[in-house]
């Protein structure tokens, strides 16, 4: 037991306190007695007690407690992790009561599997959930080191192959070391199998159109045999070739053409029968491949896109022509192109994500999007708050431009308890748009039905919207399914509303439990004006069933085996039933902020007959109205892309007349081209180095400054971004670490922070491949465990002896406790009391003679009864008359008490044998003198005079 002070440079403060203290004692000279002396002594207690709580004053104690934290690597190099557990709970068997466990899982981040603590870790067990993919000690061995309590002799011991692919546990062995902190090592063997793993591929990072190159495969394997090679362009494969594998590394080349222009992703993938991993047997390559820009055309019908084909025909300019079906499902699949055009095509048919890598792929990439229109386009389309409306100059709702019919909807949504998660999600996501696309004036209802229907909202004009919407987002899903009886409540509560289109909406994932006519409400639902389209959700649906009710309540049906499309689904559906945003009236176009396309409109304009109408951007340009105005053709720049929306179609069924007027292939091929990505292509050159699942980013300029700093955005497959900012190196040269990527294909492009963001290099890639942790060799992971032992004093543990960990003895390790807040307690006692004694007076010398007067009166049976008596002796007294003396005051002066008469008159009687003598009589009481008579008054006011000079004396 002893006691240190953690600041002792606080107790410098002990000399002014003594100086203080004897102020104390000066300035306290009005206090009598004893009071002085203990306001003193109080005074200086409290100072005290105050500078040892600032010095830190502790107490500790010795003690030979130890603190093991175990750090079990769990990765997939490692074996069973059963054996690590048994292993772990047989070397705990041995710490004594005292004795402190913890446990930690190693992966790509530490898991705590269990806290440092005195109980035996009999049932221990992993729970933990960890990334497998990687190993990184150097973490979870400095989430052990935070783990380790100060009142113990701390160790870790570490259990591992030690193929760490992430962070340096030698780096962090070395603060463990400067901590005293010894690190034991168990090395493990990593698991064997039978394995063969593509390591790289590498082909040029540059290629010509038409160019033939070659691309090498790098092959490792664990044993000998036959396999199938393959290589893919995209998503297109290129080549297959059989290959002999040998036991270790194997190269083979093969021959390719550049035939498309573009960024590509190439990808080479191994096929073996004997291969037990299957998470190494793949690699990736970008390459860009020079050439002719290249555009990308969606057809949402037949023949929608053929004269927009034959204007790019014209204009030299090569496409490729997909159904929106047959849209790429990666980022870099888009960024091969420099212009993407959507010829009249549904938002239904594209899934959420897709529009989401489109509109990537115009803010961030640079490419040009177009739209064209039709009945299936703009707000018809379904594109109301989607991420293609946010790429467009254009929104697709109508604000406040034109008188529009009142509307009337009610929306049916299934919330049985198949729709759980993403489809109930996504439909209160599809009846909020739909809210927020209607009027205040029209009304909206929404019924969610399982077995029973339940209004959500009631039928009612949209005045508030927000309260609609939070009703909306409060449905949950359970329960079963009840089609029919939900579909005829809808009906009967909007058949009466006053409005001039009515519909209902039907969603559901299921089977109705019951089989009802829907022919007759079906008819009675067309005579009161009230139409019905239903969609489906998943195979699970009843398609017959749905498609039978749209058909019959004149309505359409939708199939989405893709939930994502539902919302647009329904934005389509209340777009649609308006009947107003296809203007079909003809006229001849306005220019207007045509700009550098005003040569372009010169000599007079063809005649438009229909269009969708929309409603311009706050910065758009709008090159073309309508007499409405409605804009025709708009276009602007949306972040380092640009895009250009045209309302009208190009099938020839609304706009014939611009189809085949002479000039139109040059002007439409002049519209797509502007689309075109506007920074130089060779500006800056982007090269990567990968460390683990790190990157190191090189960006050389070719041009003679940079404005700015200079900063790479990264995509991932996810299209999660992140931003890498890069630091000079040399002049033109600017490198960058990205810190920690999964592992997969990364598109990135340069830009320049110090001009607003501005896209100052081309579209690039790299690939981070899979993860280290599937590599087949690599450096000797129990070397370097052993290392870690030496540098931080350790031992290197045996498997068949697990009693090692608690073996020996631990060096005492002092136990501290902190005093400062039971002395800060007493300090605040201590000053309640200074203040009690310089305060309060107590009169102890008169409480004292009070109470030992009580105690002499107290002291025999009879005490209760004299003191009555005395104080009614004392009351007679003060009623006797002036010259009266009772008995009582006569004892008062010392006088003797009155004899009786008898007494008084009796003559004196000789004794026997005495000479005879007259004995004196005693004299006769005389009248009280002057002076005997105010006695009693001098007495009483000698006491009132007491009395006043001790409150006197208590009031100074």
């Amino acid at each position: 037991m002893g006691l240190r002070f953690e600041s002792a440079a606080y107790l410098l403060l002990l000399i002014p306190a003594a100086v203080y203290v004897v102020w104390v004692w000066r300035s306290t000279e009005r206090l009598r007695g004893g009071r002085r002396a203990a306001v003193a002594t109080l005074r200086a207690l409290v100072v005290l007690l105050l500078i040892l709580a600032l010095a830190g004053l502790q107490s500790f104690v010795a003690t030979e407690r130890k603190a093991v934290v175990f750090v079990a690597d769990r990765s997939d190099s490692m074996a069973v992790e059963a054996s690590l557990e048994a292993w772990i709970r047989q070397a705990s068997a041995f710490k004594a009561d005292e004795d402190a466990v913890g446990v930690i899982s190693a992966a790509l981040k530490p898991v705590v599997e269990r806290g440092v603590a005195e109980t035996p870790p009999d049932r221990f067990s992993f729970a933990g959930v960890v990334e497998p993919g990687f190993t990184d000690l150097d973490r979870a061995l400095q989430l052990a080191a935070s783990m380790l309590p100060d009142d113990a002799a701390p160790r870790v011991v570490l259990l591992s192959d030690g193929r760490e692919n992430v962070g340096d546990a030698l780096r962090q062995g070395r603060l463990l070391r400067d901590r005293g902190i010894p690190v034991d090592v168990l090395p493990l063997p990593s698991e064997t199998r039978t394995d063969a793993s593509v390591d790289a591929l590498r082909l040029p990072s540059r290629l010509y159109q038409a160019e033939q190159y070659a691309l090498e495969v790098a092959v490792t394997s664990t044993f000998a045999g036959a396999a199938e090679l393959r290589v893919y362009e995209d998503n297109r494969e290129i080549a297959v070739r059989r290959v002999q594998l040998e036991p270790g590394a194997n190269r083979f080349a093969l021959q390719g053409l550049a035939a498309s222009v573009g960024l590509h992703r190439y990808r080479a993938e191994l096929y073996a029968n004997e291969d037990e991993v299957a998470a190494n047997n793949a690699a990736s390559a970008f390459s860009r491949v020079s050439g002719p820009p290249k555009v990308l055309l969606v057809e949402g019908g037949d023949g929608e896109t053929a004269n927009a084909a034959n204007a790019l025909d014209a204009g030299l300019v090569p496409y490729d022509v997909v159904q929106p079906e047959m849209l790429p499902q990666e980022l870099s699949d888009y960024a091969a192109y420099e212009s993407i055009v959507l010829a009249n095509v549904s938002a239904t048919r594209l899934s959420e994500r897709q529009m989401e890598m489109i509109e990537l792929a115009v803010r961030d990439y640079g490419v040009g999007l177009v739209m064209t229109g039709g009945d299936n386009s703009y707000g018809l389309g379904g594109y109301f708050q989607t991420p293609i409306e946010r790429a467009l100059p254009v929104y697709m709702d109508l604000r406040g431009k034109r008188e529009m019919p009142s509307l009337a909807m009610a929306l049916v949504i299934d919330k049985s308890g198949s729709m759980a998660g993403e489809p109930i999600e996504l439909a209160k996501e599809a009846a909020g748009r739909t809210a927020e696309l209607l009027r205040e004036a029209d009304t909206i209802g929404v019924l969610a039905f399982d077995s029973a229907p339940w209004w959500v909202v009631e039928p009612a004009k949209l005045s508030d919207r927000e309260d609609v919407l939070r009703r909306i987002g409060s449905i949950s899903a359970d329960g079963g399914t009840e089609i029919y009886t939900a579909v005829e409540e809808a009906f009967r509560s909007l058949k009466d509303v006053d409005a001039q289109r009515k519909h209902i909406i039907l969603l559901t994932d299921g089977q109705s439990a019951t089989n009802q006519s829907y022919e007759a409400l079906a008819e009675e639902m067309k005579g009161a004006g009230v139409s019905l389209s239903s969609v489906a959700i998943g195979d699970g649906a009843d398609t017959t069933l749905l498609e039978r009710i749209a058909s019959l309540a004149g309505g359409r049906y939708y199939f989405a085996n893709d939930s994502t499309t539902i919302p647009a689904i329904f934005s389509r559906e209340a777009a649609m039933i308006s009947r107003t945003y296809i203007v079909d009236r003809p006229f001849v176009p306005a220019i207007g902020q045509a700009a550098d396309w005003q040569p372009l409109f010169a000599g007079g304009l063809p005649e438009v007959k229909a269009y969708v109408a929309t409603t311009p951007k706050e910065t758009a340009e709008t090159a073309l109205a309508s007499p409405e105005p409605d804009p025709l053709l708009a276009r602007w720049q949306y972040g380092a892309g640009r895009a250009v929306a045209w309302t009208s179609d190009l099938s020839g069924r609304w706009a014939g007349d611009w189809v085949a007027w002479s000039r139109f292939p040059d002007v439409f091929s002049r519209i797509v081209k502007w689309s075109f990505p506007q920074f130089e292509s060779s500006a800056m050159e982007l090269a990567s180095r990968l460390e683990g699942n790190e990157a190191t980013l090189t960006v050389t300029s070719r041009v003679a400054a940079v404005r700015g700093d200079v900063a790479a955005v990264l995509t991932n497959e996810s299209l999660e971004q992140r931003r890498v900012e890069l630091e000079p190196a040399a002049p033109g040269e600017f490198i960058g670490r990205t810190g920690p990527l999964a592992p997969g294909a990364y598109l990135t492009r340069i830009e320049s922070a110090g001009d607003e963001g501005e896209t100052i290099g081309e579209t690039t890639g790299f690939v981070v491949p899979y993860s280290p942790e599937y590599a087949i060799g690599g450096e000797d992971g129990g070397a370097k465990l052993q290392r870690l032992a030496e540098l931080t004093g350790g031992r290197t543990l045996d498997l068949a002896r697990p009693e090692e960990v608690f073996a020996g003895d631990a060096p005492p390790k002092l136990r501290y406790r902190e005093l400062w807040r039971e002395l800060t307690v007493a300090a605040l006692l201590l000053w309640v009391v200074d203040i009690a004694v310089r305060r309060l007076h107590i009169p102890w010398d008169r409480l004292l003679r009070r109470f030992r007067r009580q105690t002499a009166h107290a002291s025999g049976p009879a005490a209760a009864p004299a003191a009555i008596e005395r104080l009614r002796r004392r009351v007679a007294d003060d009623r006797a008359p002036a010259g009266a003396i009772s008995p009582n005051r006569a004892r008062l002066n010392g006088d003797a008490a009155p004899r009786s008469a008898a007494s008084q008159n009796a003559p004196a009687q000789e004794a026997p044998g005495s000479p005879s003598k007259a004995a004196p009589s005693a004299a006769p009481p005389s009248a009280p003198s002057p002076s005997e008579a105010s006695a009693p008054t001098n007495a009483s006011e000698d006491r009132m005079n007491r009395l006043l000079a001790a409150r006197r004396r208590r009031g100074r």
